[in-house]
């Protein structure tokens, strides 16, 4: 029966995210606890593991299933047929690579990320050159089966691991327009900025603990289950584990506390949308996250649209002020507000204020594509990125760590991530309008500290549908329209010069 042929991929599909969380939570240890030591055994595991992952997903079996399950769609609710049609892409795009390929791109992202790290803190892109190459050339090959598979370009098909259905050539439009308006908007803002009176400095210490205990409070308050996760410290900010254990980290400044904060509060809109997935289909890829736009627009509606706001900063400054010892002007909420919606073109990435940060993204967008169709070589990025910021932002990286090393993307292996962040910014914006516009009480409830009517609206239009539909189709549900970056734009002009 074919019904019966549903329920043994789902039994296939249920031990392969088992295995994947188990990757998740591994990951999460080597980037966070690990010891040094350990990173050649983490290799061959994660190796392993994901060979494993690869052998089941592959299976001859798995094909008949297929069939036959899609043969019977009619014994399906909508659920399952969503979940077959996740199955079946899953399978065509991993029948495309051999195992062997799998594996050496397993070891060579471990050790490239293990490099990585210790070059970034040399400053020595040579130290990690070679092993970038290396995975480089095996993610050419990887995107080239799946292109083959997928019937998509090269890059798409990479592009389709982050953004399932998305494509560069409307990547390209979205990123054309904003590249066009930011110039001269820039310069509107720093203008406007500069006419009024000077931020007030923070002046530290602020001891970590203080720090960390303020982040925790906060992620308290948004709605952030420790029962179900925890917060710890890593090189670089993300939000891991499983949607049941949800591991996420940030990095401190003893002399600069706002940038590990918004770090916690980002992922945190991270971590609420894995906690808020469908519990029941938790371990069926339609119960997954809806790719890496929709990840992004949670993180950046809480971390930019809500907690930059006027609204948020009002209610959390005493809040902040408690955790950090602060008193006076400085600590004020409107001193806050203005500091953390300064604009001032800067060279790390998550560092970059809300205006200039696409342009990052865009020149990230602009080099990885160049590499992939072998345009550019990783010999000559620190190069090509240098000339790249000066030409975007007007400045340029004194060293490597702080241009072509910072971010750990490229060399673990995430080729066509990049351009996610500022599509999920474009859709956090849109997601945020909708939602207010549609429950007024939303923004009254900010400046009292109350997240639940927002969270509320995520849970039933976002977090809850997993990937029952595609993004487009679930953006346009909840807000009416498919993405729209004039929103986004809107919402710059009217933070940053009151239009």
């Amino acid at each position: 029966m074919s019904k019966s042929a549903y329920n043994q991929l789902e039994n296939y599909f249920n031990r392969i995210g088992l295995i994947s969380d188990i990757t998740g939570i591994l990951h999460w240890d080597s980037a966070a606890i690990m010891p040094k030591g350990g990173a050649s055994s983490r290799s061959e595991q994660l190796a392993e593991l994901r060979t494993l992952n690869h052998e089941i997903l592959i299976k001859p079996e798995l094909e008949n299933l297929i069939n036959e399950a899609q043969e019977k769609k009619d014994l399906l609710d909508a659920w399952q047929e969503a979940n077959l049609r996740q199955m079946s892409h899953q399978f065509k795009k991993a029948t495309s690579i051999p195992i062997k390929l799998v594996r050496a791109f397993s070891k060579a992202t471990s050790k490239c990320e293990t490099v990585w790290r210790n070059a970034r803190d040399e400053n020595d892109f040579k130290l990690v050159n070679p092993f970038l190459k290396e995975v480089l050339n095996l993610t050419v090959q990887i995107g080239q089966a799946k292109s083959e598979a997928l019937n998509q370009t090269l890059y798409n098909a990479l592009l389709d691991d982050y953004e399932p259905g998305g494509e560069s050539e409307n990547i390209d439009i979205l990123f054309s327009k904003y590249t066009k308006f930011l110039p001269d908007f820039l310069d509107k803002v720093l203008c406007f900025q500069k006419a009024k009176p000077e931020i007030i400095p923070l002046t530290g210490p602020f001891p970590i603990k203080a720090q960390k205990n303020l982040g925790l409070a906060l992620m308290d308050l948004l709605g952030f289950d420790f029962n179900h996760g925890r917060l710890d410290i890593s090189h670089h900010p993300f939000c891991g584990g499983t949607s049941e254990d949800i591991r996420i980290t940030t990095r401190y400044d003893e002399d600069d506390f706002t940038s590990s904060l918004m770090g916690v509060l980002h992922e945190t809109g991270h971590a609420l949308y894995e906690m808020g997935l469908p519990k029941k289909w938790q371990k069926q890829p339609v119960g997954r996250a809806m790719g890496m736009s929709i990840h992004e627009s949670q993180s950046l509606l809480f971390e930019m649209q809500v907690c930059r706001s006027e609204n948020f900063l009002n209610w959390a400054a005493p809040i902040i002020q408690k955790h950090l010892g602060g008193y006076g002007p400085a600590w004020e909420a409107k001193n806050l507000y203005r500091l953390y919606t300064q604009v001032q073109p800067s060279l790390i990435r998550v560092d970059a204020d809300e205006v200039t940060y696409p342009a990052h993204i865009i020149l990230r967008y602009q080099l990885e594509r160049a590499m992939i169709n072998k345009d550019l070589t990783p010999n000559d990025l620190p190069a090509a990125w240098n000339d790249g910021m000066r030409n975007l932002l007007g400045i340029t990286p004194p060293t490597d760590r702080e241009g072509c090393m910072q971010d750990i993307h490229w060399y673990d292996g995430a080729w066509g991530y990049f351009p996610t962040y500022t599509l999920g910014a474009m859709t956090a914006a849109q997601i945020f309008k909708a939602a207010c516009d549609q429950n007024e009480n939303i923004m009254i409830d900010i400046r009292k500290g109350i997240f639940e009517p927002l969270r509320a609206w995520l849970t039933k239009n976002i977090y809850q549908k997993g990937r029952l539909l595609p993004a487009s189709k679930l953006l346009k549900e909840g807000t009416g329209e498919i993405l729209n970056s004039s929103i986004f734009i809107s919402h710059l002009k009217s933070r940053y010069l009151n239009e």
